[in-house]
């Protein structure tokens, strides 16, 4: 059973969850491609094509969308899946790592074609020491208005990993 697995990522949290999901399908043979560097693939080639998109600065990369846009008769014969990783997603109790209560996931059904036959939505990670001034100042703007507690000296992981195994099995029955 051959999969495809594509991400759109910029800090690297999307592709280090697709290794995980992957690790978790030992009986699948994925194959993992950067969507940025991933222009007019032939889909039908695989069972099942999963792919992950990270929010920067509140949007998806407008990348994903013109990739989607290309490929979305395959898409959409395909078993397909999607998932979004984004800080919002931290916020467990208040249900925002949910499609259904995710400002990400509904922002994305609304611009896509594509309506994957299952979405997941993964809290993402924070390494202050990894990002240039200008960003470092925003992403602790964002935390401070979003009630986020601020670790800079640190890096603050939030990802919950059983939620990804959850998805992981999903996947696999699709």
């Amino acid at each position: 059973m051959k999969s495809l697995f594509l991400y759109s990522s910029r800090e690297g949290q999307t592709k280090k969850i697709l290794r995980y999901i992957d690790k978790k399908l030992i009986d699948l043979e994925c194959e993992t491609l950067n969507i940025h560097n991933t222009k007019k693939i032939d889909l039908l080639e695989y069972e099942k094509v999963l792919i992950g998109a990270s929010v920067h600065y509140g949007h998806l990369r407008k990348e994903l969308y013109r990739f989607i846009n290309m490929n979305i008769e395959q898409l959409q014969e395909s078993k397909g899946a999607f998932f979004c990783v984004n800080l919002t997603a931290r916020k467990e109790k208040k249900r925002k790592d949910t499609p259904e209560n995710n400002t990400y996931i509904k922002t994305f059904l609304k611009k896509s074609p594509w309506k994957p036959k299952l979405i997941g939505v993964f809290a993402g990670s924070l390494d202050y020491q990894k990002y240039g001034f200008f960003d470092r100042l925003m992403i602790i703007f964002i935390m401070m208005i979003t009630d986020g507690k601020i670790y800079v000296n640190q890096k603050k992981e939030y990802t919950n990993w059983k939620k990804v195994s959850l998805f992981s099995e999903a996947f696999r029955k699709l």
